[in-house]
């Protein structure tokens, strides 16, 4: 049985605690000898070439709760993707999503969206804006640079709007706590873009340089299995690397292997390994 921390005991010390983490973590970060991206570029005319691109349904109405939370969640999403939208990674720059985002309350006020607190679905000011840090890092996986820090959630609390995305391309935060960073080891600049309609939140990563290689995600070996009465899917995370001119598959390899616990009741039959799936740079 995992122990409680002192603010579950005591709810009324977490401000305290989330500004002490906040703090190390800074200090952390100036010392740690990386340089963080803070340079951003409307209208740049050398980072014109789209390296990939990818969207995500906005409103997923298979929460279980009330429709408003995944409203308000829209809501926090725009206002943290205007940290983010048209950030430029130079060359040795690396990406930090908690850095960034530090900044969202000169944009707006954050409403209640859906969180998962140590594995439970809850309600907190500013929740939901996990679904773009997710965007980001499935974006990372098919671009040149390169993940240095990443958290999966662990646990699935409710099916995709569409059962289409991928599993284990995820990547939740907390600031003080959790980041996502990725860093530019590259000699090209890398601008992201965030862009919204009423259906899709769209992320696409540009560059100055135009790229020969455009990368796909799958996941692979595909299984289901009860542990303790919860239901579980193990899989891997694999990578292709693809040669733009002769669409020669260059290189495959597996990333990482994953194992999510699935927090609903799945249809009959999913229990079959489905067919691989992919996510595509095009």
């Amino acid at each position: 049985m995992a122990r409680k921390r002192l603010t579950q005991f005591f709810p009324f010390l977490l401000p305290l605690r989330i500004w002490q983490r906040n703090l190390f973590e800074r200090i952390k970060m100036r010392f740690d000898k990386n340089r963080y991206a803070c340079r951003f570029g409307e209208n740049e005319e050398n980072v014109k070439y789209e390296i990939c691109a990818a969207k995500t349904a906005v409103i997923n109405e298979n929460s279980g709760m009330d429709i408003i939370y995944q409203q308000n969640k829209v809501h926090n999403l725009k206002i943290t993707s205007k940290t983010i939208n048209r950030i430029l990674i130079y060359p040795g720059e690396t990406f930090s999503f908690c850095f960034l985002s530090r900044n969202s309350h000169r944009y707006g006020r954050m409403k209640d969206g859906l969180i998962l607190v140590d594995g439970n679905l809850t309600v907190q000011k500013g929740g939901g804006t996990c679904h773009l840090s997710n965007l980001l890092y499935g974006l990372f996986l098919i671009s040149p640079l390169t993940v240095t820090e990443r958290h999966g959630h662990g646990v699935k609390s409710f099916p995709d709007p569409d059962g289409s995305e991928l599993d284990g391309i995820d990547a939740t935060i907390s600031e003080g706590w959790l980041d996502l960073k990725a860093k530019n080891e590259t000699d090209g600049i890398y601008q992201i873009e965030i862009t919204f309609d009423d259906k899709y939140m769209y992320g696409r990563i540009l560059s100055d340089t135009e790229s020969d290689t455009t990368y796909s995600i799958l996941n692979e070996n595909v299984r289901y299995k009860r542990e303790n009465g919860e239901l579980y899917k193990y899989f891997s995370v694999s990578r292709t690397s693809t040669d733009k001119k002769s669409g020669r598959l260059t290189k495959k390899e597996k990333l990482y292997d994953e194992r999510l616990l699935i927090g609903y009741e799945l249809p009959a039959g999913a229990f079959a390994p489905d067919k691989n799936k992919k996510e595509t740079a095009d």
